[in-house]
């Protein structure tokens, strides 16, 4: 069928490429001048004046995220040679914390569904950690998987972690908890924590490992994706923002143009707007989304360098960054770093002095100059307990797909991905 996709971010040309492959005539049109929506490349200079590729905020991806490495290899992207596999590393510039061991992958299939022995050696081994630390951790999280990983609809995080340590809610749970939902763990919802530990930790061989990009975002997918539709006879189109959409007896009309079916891959917010007039319920409901904002500073010293690619950070009001990257470790520029300050503020001065601070403070990293700062100040939907998302299907023949589209994850890239497969699997 004739279909338009409005969006060209991860959801949007994942949808693309998957109508694609079902036999669709496919239009993409996204409003920006490059494709990956709120996950994207941007262009900056250093002090030097090197001209540098950087991304609108530092992303991880994990094992888990199968769906996103199958649609990546799909579109000619090695993901062997895109991300840096490394295992799950949570711990702080003075060593402690939690980190797991890299199992063979024969032991690590074997065992994951009864007992993950990468975590259990990793919470035994956990630096800085009491017994009595280690204890709670492997009770509550035997609990957990007692109960099939769910609980009560209006549970946050932080009451699912009551019994934990204080030391280990600090270092464990928070740090996952605003890196996995991006909302703190006092409003983040438990139902959506506990299903992303399970998918991470228990379903998923490797799904633990963390995978970092050594490319730029754009390169990772949107990029790949764009020239293989090209490539497969798909019209894409950039710079090109949807005004309308109108229904009609035999379909849809695009800006004018007639379509068979339509998929919004864009923003909720855009999506809320173009779909006031057909579906006003379900406009209402996109529209209502909270929000919340992902800053990333990115900072350079000539000889600015952490002991590994990917440091977690103790974070405070004052210190607001939880995780430094080491890019020139990860394939860019050496002496670059990125600091992720999750659910941040917006206020970009601020943030950027503080950043400066807590590397000096707890890196010992003096005479960093600034590079760029980015705040996406709707990065993701707030994952609060009960949050409602809107459904896939807007009205007959016209569809949504993103991540903050109702599904079993956050707001993350393989939540967008999976969206986008189902969004294509219903055209």
């Amino acid at each position: 069928m004739k279909t338009a996709i409005i969006g060209g971010g991860w959801a949007g040309t994942a949808c693309a490429v998957e109508a694609v492959r079902a036999g669709h005539a496919v239009s993409v049109f996204e409003a920006a001048r490059n494709w990956g929506g709120r996950a994207r490349s941007l262009a900056a200079t250093l002090p030097g004046g090197e001209r540098v590729t950087l991304d609108n905020g530092q992303h991880i991806l994990i094992g888990a995220y199968t769906a996103s490495l199958e649609l990546m290899a799909r579109v000619g992207v090695d993901p062997r040679a895109a991300l840096q596999r490394v295992p799950l590393d949570l711990r702080f510039p003075d060593g402690s914390g939690l980190s797991l061991p890299n199992l063979p992958a024969w032991l690590d299939h074997a065992t994951r569904r009864i007992a993950p022995l990468d975590v259990l050696a990793g919470v035994l081994g956990a630096r800085g950690w009491s017994w009595q630390d280690k204890l709670s951790l492997l009770r509550t999280s035997m609990r957990w998987q007692r109960q099939r990983f769910a609980c009560a609809g209006h549970a946050t995080v932080a009451d699912l972690c009551a019994t934990l340590t204080p030391r280990v809610r600090a270092e464990l749970v928070e740090p996952l908890c605003v890196s996995a939902l991006n909302t703190r763990a006092e409003a983040a919802s438990g139902q959506v924590f506990l299903r992303v530990l399970d998918e991470a930790l228990f379903r998923t061989p490797g799904g633990s490992q963390l995978l970092l990009p050594r490319v730029d975002l754009g390169a990772l997918f949107p990029d790949a994706a764009a020239r293989w539709l090209q490539g497969h006879g798909a019209r894409t189109a950039l710079g090109q923002r949807v005004r309308s959409i109108e229904g009609g007896r035999s379909g849809w009309r695009v800006d004018g143009e007639a379509f068979e079916r339509v998929v919004l891959a864009c923003p909720p917010w855009e999506a809320a707007r173009l779909a006031a007039d057909i579906a006003p319920a379900w406009s209402a409901t996109a529209d209502a989304l909270a929000h919340e904002a992902i800053a990333t500073v990115y900072l350079h010293g000539a000889d600015a360098a952490l002991p590994t690619p990917f440091l977690a950070l103790h974070c405070t009001p004052e210190a607001p960054a939880q995780f430094a990257f080491d890019r020139g470790r990860l394939g860019g520029p050496r002496g670059l770093l990125a600091f992720v300050i999750s659910a941040s503020g917006d206020d970009r001065e601020l943030l950027q002095r503080q950043v400066i601070a807590q590397a000096r403070d707890a890196l010992g990293l003096a005479g960093l100059a600034p590079v760029r700062t980015v705040i996406e100040r709707r990065a993701t939907f707030a994952c609060t307990p009960g949050v409602v998302r809107p459904p896939m299907q807007v009205a007959p023949g016209l569809l949504a797909c993103g991540d903050y589209v109702d599904g079993a994850y956050p707001a993350t890239i393989e939540g967008a991905v999976r969206s986008a497969i189902e969004a294509a699997a219903a055209l």
